[in-house]
């Protein structure tokens, strides 16, 4: 469960004028995660933070800082408690499904400047989960408000990334031989 929400994250990106939209943050993070064992709170913030505003960072890097630990915890985690970071049910399908194209347009990135294992030696199923990710991390979508199987689709499609990101990470995980390291936000 995370500590933080969704408004508080784009709150403090915008205050440290960060072109990263919170969603896209997110996604970038978790992507790092996932292919990166030691990935780091510092690695982290130097992708969605502006150089300039790196001594900004004082009392904002909080809440970064919690989403941090409480993502890695998560993936790392037994509980199956991942979830993206992404607008609440209130706001506008539109603007939520925008969201969930950003988080994933992220996660590839923060996936692919990571430290994945060999081609050869990568799990086939995250093939397929990556390629999903990229289409809907590329859809275009127009929506009708207050369209019951629309909202349906959206959730079926937050939960196929929550539990395609889980799979992801566990598989390279156990691809690399061990568990997953401690989450501690300052390792390297």
């Amino acid at each position: 469960m995370l500590q933080v929400t969704f408004p508080e994250i784009a709150l403090v990106l915008d205050g440290l004028r960060s072109s990263v939209a919170a969603a896209e943050s997110h996604g970038c993070l978790c992507g790092a995660l996932c292919a990166t064992p030691h990935y780091s709170l510092e690695r982290w913030l130097e992708e969605i933070v502006p150089e300039e505003a790196t001594s900004d960072l004082g009392s904002e890097n909080r809440p970064l800082k919690l989403l941090f630990d409480d993502t890695a915890n998560a993936l790392r985690g037994d509980e199956m408690e991942f979830e993206p970071l992404l607008p609440d049910d209130d706001a506008a399908l539109q603007e939520r499904a925008l969201a969930l194209s950003q988080w994933c347009e992220g996660f590839l990135y923060g996936f692919g400047t990571g430290a994945p294992i060999k081609a050869e030696d990568m799990p086939a199923n995250i093939d397929e989960v990556l390629r999903d990710l990229t289409y809907i991390g590329r859809a275009s979508v127009e929506l009708d408000e207050g369209n019951e199987e629309e909202e349906q689709a959206y959730s079926e499609v937050i939960e196929y990334v929550r539990v395609g990101v889980q799979l992801i990470h566990d598989e390279l995980c156990a691809a690399r031989g061990r568990h997953p390291p401690s989450s501690s936000g300052s390792s390297d």
